[in-house]
Formats: C-alpha cells, sequence, structure tokens
C-alpha cells in the first residue's frame, strides 16, 4: 500500500478519535466547574490546559479560555476545529481509497467550522454535535470500508488515539480528586457509565471506575481494550507484509504497546492507581513513541510526523 494513503489512513482515525475524545473531557470539565462551586476555576482550567498539552497557558485563564483553546480556535494545534480540520486534510490525500459516502461525513463536518456554525454552537451542544458527527464518520467507515491494509491503518490510528485520551480522562479525574461526582462524570463522558453499573453490580468507587476505564478487557473504550487492537492491527499488517518472523518482535511499536499493555494488566492495581496522574503520562508517552515506530516502519519517516505536526502528543 503507498505510504501515503496508509499515512493518510492512520491519522484520519486519530484526528477524528481526537475530536471527539477531547469534546468528551470538554464536556466532564465544563459540567464540573458549573455544578461544583467548591473548584477553584483557575487551577481547574490550568490542569486540564496541561493534561491537554498546552505548556503556554497565560497565568489567569478562565474557561472561555479553555473554550477557545480546546474546542473553537482553529489555529490552535489541540483543539477539535483543528482536529477535524487535520482529518479533512488527511481524507483529501487519500481521496481515491475513501467510499464516497466516508468522504461526504468528514468533509460536511469540516464545511460546518468553515461556515461558522461550529462556533456558533455553545455547552454542552457543541460536544454532543461532535460526538454525533464522529459517530457518523465511525459509522460510516465500518459499514462501507473493506477489512485490507487502509482499514487497519485507520483503525490502528484510532485505538492509539482512544488510549491515550482515555488516559487523559482519567487523569482529569485523579486531578480534580475530592468532588462528588467527578468519577461518575467521567465514566459518561466514555460511554460507560451504564456498563459500569452493570459490571459491578452497582457499586461505584473510584477504584472500580478506574479498574474499569484502564483494564477491562470488554469495554471498547478501556486502555487495555485499544491497545490490544491496536497490536491486532499491527500483526494484521506484518502478516500481510509476510514478515515470516516466528519470534519476538521487529516492530518497534507493537513492542512499545504489548509492554505496556502487559504491565497494566499483570501489576497490582493499587500500584497502578496510587499515583494515576504519573502512570497516565507514561501512557501517552508511550503512545507517542508508538505512533513515531508506525511512522518510521509504515511511512515518510520524519517528513511524516512534520506534517501533522501535533506528532503523537
Amino acid at each position: 500500500m503507498l505510504s501515503r494513503i496508509a499515512e493518510s489512513m492512520f491519522w484520519i482515525g486519530r484526528y477524528v478519535e481526537r475530536a471527539e475524545d477531547t469534546a468528551r473531557i470538554l464536556d466532564v470539565q465544563t459540567s464540573l466547574l458549573i455544578e461544583d462551586a467548591t473548584l477553584d476555576v483557575d487551577e481547574t482550567c490550568h490542569g486540564l490546559l496541561s493534561i491537554m498539552g498546552v505548556e503556554d497557558a497565560p497565568d489567569h485563564v478562565d474557561l472561555s479560555h479553555v473554550l477557545s483553546t480546546l474546542a473553537y480556535d482553529l489555529a490552535s494545534p489541540v483543539s477539535i476545529a483543528a482536529a477535524i480540520a487535520a482529518a479533512r486534510e488527511s481524507a483529501r490525500r487519500a481521496r481515491e481509497t475513501l467510499s464516497v459516502p466516508l468522504w461526504e461525513a468528514i468533509n460536511t463536518t469540516y464545511r460546518d467550522i468553515l461556515s461558522g456554525q461550529f462556533g456558533a454552537r455553545r455547552t454542552p451542544h457543541v460536544f454532543q454535535w461532535v460526538r454525533e458527527r464522529a459517530a457518523l464518520i465511525n459509522g460510516t467507515a465500518d459499514a462501507t470500508m473493506t477489512r485490507d491494509e487502509g482499514w487497519q491503518f485507520l483503525m490502528l490510528g484510532r485505538c492509539i488515539e482512544r488510549a491515550d485520551m482515555t488516559s487523559r480522562l482519567v487523569a482529569t479525574a485523579s486531578v480534580t480528586s475530592g468532588t462528588s461526582d467527578q468519577w461518575t462524570s467521567t465514566l459518561r463522558a466514555c460511554g460507560a457509565y451504564e456498563a459500569f453499573l452493570r459490571t459491578y453490580r452497582g457499586l461505584s468507587t473510584e477504584r472500580a471506575a478506574a479498574e474499569f476505564l484502564l483494564l477491562d478487557r470488554l469495554f471498547p473504550r478501556s486502555v487495555v481494550f485499544s491497545l490490544n487492537r491496536a497490536e491486532q492491527c499491527l500483526d494484521n499488517l506484518e502478516a500481510s507484509g509476510s514478515s515470516g518472523q516466528r519470534a519476538g518482535f521487529q516492530n518497534e511499536a507493537q513492542r512499545l504497546l504489548g509492554r505496556t499493555r502487559a504491565e497494566l494488566e499483570y501489576r497490582s492495581l493499587s500500584d497502578v492507581v496510587a499515583d494515576l496522574p504519573t502512570e497516565m503520562e507514561r501512557l501517552q508517552r508511550t503512545c507517542a513513541l508508538a505512533t513515531e515506530a508506525v511512522t518510521r516502519r509504515f511511512f515518510a519517516g520524519a517528513e511524516a510526523l512534520a506534517w501533522h505536526g501535533m506528532g503523537g502528543a
């Protein structure tokens, strides 16, 4: 498969997932700030910007600054608008391989950004709109794409990004620990609340919520599930190349993701939750390194990462 097409499919998966999960994180945090008067707005906003990779925030920030930086500003590389625009650019580069319905779903979402309709939406409706558009794009891809190499790269990008962003959601919950319903809100943001209650028979604790979002093997937004699916995609891509590898892994991305998944699954849960922000930062670094490894092995090396700007961040 042409590296240009493979790269574009990978980043479509990542950018669409990034837009959706950023909307989920913002939905949680804006709800908490509105509902819990005890939260320090400036501290919470700084924490949120830091978790999302913004390091040059001004000394004093408020919710409007956060929403501009992480949602509406097309010039901000970490915003929802920028992620949708980048997904559309990747789709344009791979236009000949996309189905017409998938291209139209991505393109019409992007046109909402250009027309100003996206910027006119306010919370919480803007977050619902982003989730619905991401579901439309992902559902259209699921229904109209053959399960060839292009599909594997799309799913690989989606799963790496999902593991990264779920870790950020868990980190935001741990940073705001002490509020009455931060973990409930985080579970709802992941679409996990009902599944969590069924799994744990209604027993809701911080430890159980963290365990579910990190380690559950059956819930599609858990970190372990996402890492496992990413490994499967890499295994399928290596098999399609007929590498004949019978021992170990030549693919550095497989090695990174597999080691991280094994560490999460086989370590004591108490060790993992003892310092969740640090553990989630390690996981995010792994996702960034895995992205670099995928780029070196399948795409155009450093040029591909430079084109996408954010890289694996």
